[in-house]
């Protein structure tokens, strides 16, 4: 919990303190499933309406809801659609992440009415949406600054907004939004408030939390039991890895950590050793129930860290297939990538280059392949729904086997990963079928009645 932060500003030094801790009694109580039913084999997919078409707008994105539903597209994640901040803006149009209002929608994307029409055609399409939420910092012209100042963290001289800090206490260079303060009385209601306003009023089935480790674990833990005791289990994504954030009621993390390795392995500046050693980590680190989404790409590295193929050369296909197979595997897919994207979206300005949704692509057959892969074999279910992984390395031809399996069941997946030229060594299991062949990966599965 932030109290006292140093932050350096040029060559002064200058103290900052938070309020008194405000003590916040639980304000409710959930005894009811974590984890919604219809998440057992979910995957998830991102949404940059900015991006997504030349228009930029929700009604132009709601065409192509048929399209991803057929696919095969089980989650809907929107990127913040509320109205961006003109103070202290960065770029022309501003970071989707400095918000003005949070019960509000960006009239660049359309309306709330938009957006409803969106929720409602994607539930009867079979498919769930949730919305980012942004609980760390507001933009520094947010209604909040003028009717509840004392929300905000303060320096010493009381000046505020500053500028949102990390968990040391630093400066971010997030120029353009300001922190809030969670030991502030009614501070964390507040929150919590605008947060059940989504869904209540649009009928949102969960959030995806920006930075959530900047939050308070315990703001976390009230906030989830409050939103699920009034209306059920909401499913809830942390962009955070920490064990306690699945304790606090999340149901998935980000698995930025593996992120990073495939990016080393497909780079060669590191072996699949890196994979055995995560995955005995994991094990000892994360709850059976945990999702971890996993990816080899997000709007954070395509517009920051490059393109798929930037990254990841010809081996983005086989690290998708291991983010997929490899256990907890939560696989996301990002706007574009099904239709072959491979630019980079600008951040705070709207791409000229587009996509090209008109013309099939060979990469809207790999992504549907994936997700039947996983709806079909209760293999690769989510959390301890999952089969357990045995996982075989041979650093000599840097190839591994993955096998999904579990005694007394029929259903096994297996996958086989090649990051070299040389042949591997493994045997695959008797009577499967080859369901996916891809640079770098080969998949087989049991046959389905």
């Amino acid at each position: 919990m932030k109290k006292t932060i140093l932050i350096a500003l040029a060559a002064a030094t200058t103290m900052i303190t938070c309020q008194p801790a405000a003590p916040v009694a639980p304000l409710a109580v959930y005894d009811g499933p974590k984890r919604p039913e219809w998440a057992a084999s979910d995957n998830i997919y991102e949404v940059n309406v900015r991006q997504y078409t030349e228009e930029g707008t929700l009604k132009a994105f709601q065409s192509h809801l048929p399209r991803l539903a057929e696919m095969g597209v089980d989650i809907l994640w929107f990127m913040p659609i509320q109205p961006i901040g003109v103070e202290n803006r960065k770029g022309e149009l501003g970071s989707y992440y400095s918000i003005s209002d949070y019960t509000a929608v960006n009239p660049n994307f359309g309306t709330l009415e938009d957006f409803q029409s969106i929720v409602h055609q994607a539930h009867e399409l079979g498919m769930k949406v949730i919305l980012d939420w942004v609980a760390n910092h507001t933009s520094f012209d947010h209604v909040w600054v003028a009717e509840h100042p004392e929300f905000y963290t303060k320096d010493v001289d009381g000046n505020f907004p500053i500028v949102a800090v990390d968990n040391d206490g630093n400066p971010t260079d997030w120029t353009d939004v300001a922190d809030l303060n969670y030991d502030a009385p009614g501070m964390r209601e507040a929150m919590i408030s605008e947060m059940n306003w989504w869904v209540a009023n649009v009928g949102i089935d969960g959030f995806r939390c920006d930075v959530a480790g900047f939050v308070p674990t315990e703001f976390w833990n009230t906030a989830i039991t409050t939103l699920r005791a009034t209306n059920g289990p909401l499913f809830m994504l942390a962009e955070w890895e920490d064990p306690a954030l699945v304790e606090a009621g999340f149901n998935a993390v980000y698995g930025w950590e593996f992120h990073h390795i495939m990016n080393e392995i497909a780079q060669g500046h590191k072996n699949v050793s890196a994979v055995a050693e995560y995955a005995a980590k994991c094990d000892t680190l994360w709850p059976s129930e945990t999702m971890k989404m996993y990816f080899n790409t997000n709007h954070d590295e395509n517009s920051w860290n490059g393109t798929v193929q930037e990254r990841m050369g010809d081996l983005g296909n086989a690290m998708y297939v291991l983010a997929s197979m490899i256990q907890r595997s939560f696989p996301l897919i990002y706007s574009g990538q099904e239709a072959g994207l491979n630019h980079r979206y600008p951040f705070f300005t709207k791409d000229t280059v587009g996509v090209e949704w008109s013309s099939p692509h060979a990469q809207t057959d790999f992504f549907a392949q994936m997700l039947a892969l996983k709806h079909e074999h209760h293999a690769l279910f989510n959390g301890e729904l999952g089969y357990d992984m045995n996982l075989d390395i041979d650093t000599a031809t840097n190839s591994m086997m993955i096998v999904r399996s579990k005694e007394g069941e029929e259903d096994i997946v297996a996958a086989v990963f090649e990051f070299s030229e040389l042949p591997n060594p493994f045997d695959i299991p008797q009577n499967l079928d080859l369901v996916i062949d891809v640079n770098g990966a080969q998949v087989w599965a049991s046959k389905l009645d």
